[in-house]
C-alpha cells in the first residue's frame, strides 16, 4: 500500500512518485539518528553551561519541523523555481551576513550571528546552497552562450562572497565554498590553464590564512604536532572511540561527553562512537556516502548542463561538509567548527541543510519533457 496512488494528480501526489525516495530514506535515517544524538550528547553540555537539561535538545526539536518544511517547500520547486529561489536566498542573506558586521554578536573572536531576543542565526549558512545554484547557472550560461561574461560574474560574486567570509572571519566556510565553486567551474569545462592558476590561488590563499589568521595557524601547528598546543577536545574525541569499541558502551552510557565542551556540535560524532559504537558510525557514514553517490549518479542522467553542475554543487557541499566534521573528530585534517549534517546541534546548519537538500530533491525529480533553465 503506497501514501498517492499513481493516479493522484495533486502536487504532493505528483511529488511522491517524481521524487527520489531512496536518497529521501536515507536523509530521513540521518534526522532520526539527529534526534537520538541531540538527546543523548546535549543533556550534559546543557547542565555544564547552567541551562536545563533538555535545553539544546528542546531547541533542536523546535528547528527540525522548520528544517523539514523548508526541504519538503524546496524539493516542490521546478528547475526554474530552484533557481528563483536560491537567487532571492543569496540576496537576501548576503545582506543579512553583511550586517552581522554591523548588528552581529561576537562568539569566540569571530562576528557570525545575528541575535534576536532568544534566537539567533548564523546568515552565512544559507550562502551555501544558494551560491551553488546561483553559480550553475552562471556557468551554464556561459557555457550555451546565454550570458556572455557568465564565467567573470561568478568570479566576482565568489570573490565577494569569500572576501565577506574572510572578515568575519570563517575561514572553514570560506573554504568549504571555494571546493564547491571549483568542482562547479571544472565540470562547466574549465581550461587547463585556469584550473593551474585557481590551484595556485587556492594554495597562496591557505598560506596567506596560516601567516595571518592565528587561529588557523594555531589549529594547523596542533594538527601537525598536537603537543605544540591545547588539542583537548580532538584527545577526548579519540579516547571517546577508543573506549565505545565496536559496539559502544550503550545509549546515555558515555562518559567523555561529560567533559567534552563541544559534544553536541561539533564532537558529536565522538559521542556516536563512544555510546553506539564503530559499526553504528560505520552506518552513518554509508548513509552520507549513499547520499552522495545517489546524488553523482542522478547528475549523470543528466541533458541540462545547469542541473548537473546544481546538483553537483548540493552534493559536494553535503559530503565534504560530513567529511570535515567527521575528519576532524578523528584527527584527520586540523578541526574546523562545521557540524555534521542533521546529526549535530545548531539550528542555522539544520535549516540550511534542509534547504540544500530540498533543491537537491527538485532537481533529481523525474521530470517529463524538456525542462530547461534559460
Amino acid at each position: 500500500m503506497t501514501i498517492f496512488a499513481r493516479s493522484d494528480t495533486s502536487i504532493l501526489g505528483r511529488w511522491w512518485w517524481t521524487v527520489d525516495r531512496w536518497t529521501l530514506t536515507a536523509v530521513c535515517a540521518l534526522i532520526a539518528f539527529g534526534i537520538i544524538m541531540a538527546l543523548a550528547a546535549s543533556p550534559s553540555v546543557a547542565e555544564r553551561v547552567g541551562f536545563d537539561y533538555f535545553y539544546f535538545a528542546r531547541r533542536q526539536l523546535i528547528y527540525l519541523p522548520i528544517a523539514l518544511a523548508f526541504m519538503l517547500g524546496a524539493s516542490l520547486l521546478s528547475p526554474a523555481g530552484v533557481l528563483r529561489a536560491a537567487t532571492l536566498f543569496l540576496a537576501i542573506f548576503t545582506l543579512l551576513v553583511i550586517a552581522t558586521f554591523l548588528f552581529g554578536t561576537e562568539i569566540k573572536g569571530a562576528r557570525r550571528w545575528i541575535t534576536l531576543g532568544p534566537l539567533s542565526a548564523q546568515p552565512s549558512e544559507f550562502l551555501k546552497p544558494a551560491f551553488a545554484v546561483f553559480a550553475a547557472w552562471l556557468f551554464a550560461a556561459a557555457r550555451n552562450g546565454s550570458l556572455t561574461h557568465g564565467n567573470l560574474i561568478s568570479m566576482a560574486a565568489y570573490g565577494f562572497l569569500v572576501a565577506l567570509l574572510l572578515m568575519q572571519p570563517d575561514v572553514g566556510m570560506a573554504v568549504l565554498i571555494s571546493a564547491v565553486w571549483a568542482c562547479q567551474f571544472f565540470l562547466a569545462g574549465l581550461p587547463l590553464y585556469w584550473a593551474a592558476l585557481l590551484g595556485v590561488l587556492g594554495i597562496g590563499g591557505l598560506i596567506v590564512a596560516y601567516l595571518i589568521l592565528p587561529h588557523v595557524a594555531s589549529r594547523i601547528d596542533r594538527f601537525l604536532d598536537p603537543s605544540s598546543g591545547d588539542s583537548y577536545q580532538v584527545d577526548r574525541s579519540l579516547e571517546a572511540f577508543l573506549n565505545g569499541g565496536w559496539f559502544g558502551r550503550g545509549p546515555g552510557e558515555g562518559t567523555v561527553k561529560e567533559v567534552l565542551p563541544d559534544a553536541h556540535s561539533d564532537f558529536v560524532f565522538a559521542v556516536a562512537g563512544e555510546e553506539f559504537g564503530l559499526f553504528v558510525c560505520l552506518v552513518i557514514v554509508c548513509l552520507f556516502a549513499f547520499v552522495v553517490l545517489r546524488g553523482f549518479a542522478k547528475a549523470l542522467q543528466e541533458t541540462d548542463l545547469f542541473v548537473l553542475l546544481a546538483t553537483s554543487g548540493l552534493i559536494v557541499q553535503f559530503g565534504l561538509q560530513a567529511l570535515i566534521n567527521m575528519g576532524s573528530t578523528l584527527r584527520l585534517m586540523p578541526t574546523k567548527g562545521m557540524t555534521l549534517p542533521f546529526v549535530s546541534y545548531g539550528g542555522s546548519s539544520l535549516i540550511a541543510m534542509g534547504l540544500c537538500i530540498g533543491f537537491l530533491l527538485a532537481l533529481t525529480r523525474r521530470r517529463i519533457g524538456a525542462e530547461t533553465v534559460q
